[in-house]
């Protein structure tokens, strides 16, 4: 009897190692949970929710992201990517034009229809005046926050290079009533 035990109790220990295993290797490189610190996201992501990460996911132009913090931060930051190697981009009367074409920032509506007639969300700027660069220059990206008049982004750090990308977001998990896939 106590054989039939210590090998039901083997059979358990098994499990749990490759269940550990498993959640090891998906944390490692799949996905990772990570926690919005603070408003430059708002409204579409507050701070302290919690988010989930695909790090194997293709990075599209909008996505929002978490990457590593510019030396001067010690969180990571989650921003919207507008720009990607080779892009050129202008904001003027708080419209957006990448390569020269007018993009709508539908994730900015909420926030836009909250402002005086003649207020801008977005300052005017073009890469150039930003950045010295005309381009977004090769293995870099351009990110701003949505909270644009509270972000701290490229418009102030500059480019972030690619291989600081920890992931795309994914999903809310946190808080209760925000639970969703984040598009």
């Amino acid at each position: 009897m106590d054989n039939k035990y210590v090998k039901e109790l083997l059979s358990w220990m098994k499990a749990l190692v490759v269940a550990i295993i498993i959640v090891v290797i998906c944390r490692q490189f799949l996905i990772t949970p990570s926690v919005v610190k603070g408003e430059s996201m708002m409204p579409n992501l507050e701070d302290g929710d919690r988010i989930i990460l695909s790090k194997i996911s293709h990075i599209d132009r909008f996505d929002e992201i978490a990457f590593e913090a510019p030396p001067d931060s010690d969180d990571n930051y989650v921003k919207r990517v507008i720009g990607f190697p080779g892009d050129t981009i202008e904001m003027k009367d708080d419209r957006l034009y990448v390569n020269g074409k007018l993009y709508e920032e539908a994730y900015l509506k909420q926030s836009k229809s909250a402002l005086d007639n003649g207020e801008t969300l977005t300052n005017d700027f073009n890469l150039k005046d930003l950045t010295g660069y005309e381009q977004v220059p090769k293995g870099k990206l351009f990110v701003l926050g949505d909270n644009r008049r509270v972000s701290k982004d490229s418009r102030q750090f500059g480019f972030i290079d690619e291989e600081a990308v920890i992931g795309d977001v994914k999903m809310r998990i946190w808080p209760v009533d925000s639970i969703g896939i984040i598009n």
